[in-house]
């Protein structure tokens, strides 16, 4: 199964075709609501998210052609539409609508779950992109990536240009080792420009001066840490 728990809306007038896809399908692993009609269906997608709709195209009133094509105008959730008429004008009709697939009735259950099983392999799920925390907590110190400011408690650790610079560029990838050579050049050439090991030598005293604002032990460093070949790395807690 693609998606064990994806979840699929079947909209049919028939009663008794919507509860035997409806059970078929839950036993095949999804979720599954029902609608008799297209004006039912509107309702249950005004108030849920459905990863693909199984639409009749016969249905009295506004047909699954008509509502696919409305469908289409505000929506990408896939659609599979079933009909008696397997004409293949009634097929391009529906797929100039925006139906991803079209299966012809009668048909076989497990065809029926082969085809929703390619179309979700097809349609990429949507996710919410993963929100990163907006805080860094370096111990007794804590660092507010949105406003870029470094705090002990309650009070402020006062940072200089290129310290808060710095704190920009590691808590962009907290855990992940940042070179030297990106260092010196995402810093900015220093005015007495001394070649580039003079530079990775600037950067590294700035470092120095950084942990002193956020470790307990500088000499120790437990937060800002040097990673032996690969340059510096923040590890917050």
């Amino acid at each position: 199964m693609i998606e064990p728990q994806a979840h699929l809306l079947v909209v049919d007038d028939d009663e008794r075709i919507r509860g035997l896809l409806q059970k078929f399908l839950i036993r095949n692993g999804y979720l599954v609501s029902t609608a008799r009609d297209a004006a039912q269906a509107r309702r249950l997608l005004a108030g849920l998210d459905f990863d693909m709709i199984v639409l009749d195209v016969m249905m009295p009133g506004e047909n699954g052609i008509a509502f696919t094509r409305d469908l289409r105008a505000r929506s990408a959730v896939p659609v599979l539409l079933l009909t008696a008429k397997g004409e293949t004008s009634n097929r391009i009709e529906g797929l100039e609508a925006g139906a991803d697939d079209y299966l012809v009735k009668p048909f076989e259950p497990k065809e029926l779950l082969l085809r929703i099983n390619a179309i979700l392999r097809r349609v990429p799920v949507a996710r919410p992109a993963p929100v990163g925390p907006k805080v860094l907590h370096l111990g007794e110190v804590r660092y507010d990536m949105d406003r870029g400011e470094l705090w002990r408690g309650s009070d402020p650790v006062r940072l200089t240009a290129t310290e808060a610079q710095l704190m920009r560029i590691f808590a962009a990838q907290p855990g992940e080792p940042v070179s030297r050579e990106r260092l010196v050049g995402d810093l900015g050439p220093d005015e007495d420009d001394g070649g580039d090991k003079a530079q990775e030598r600037a950067v590294d005293v700035q470092i120095t001066r950084l942990r002193r604002k956020i470790e307990a032990d500088p000499k120790q460093p437990r937060y800002l840490q040097t990673v032996r070949g690969a340059g510096y790395m923040l590890q917050p807690d």
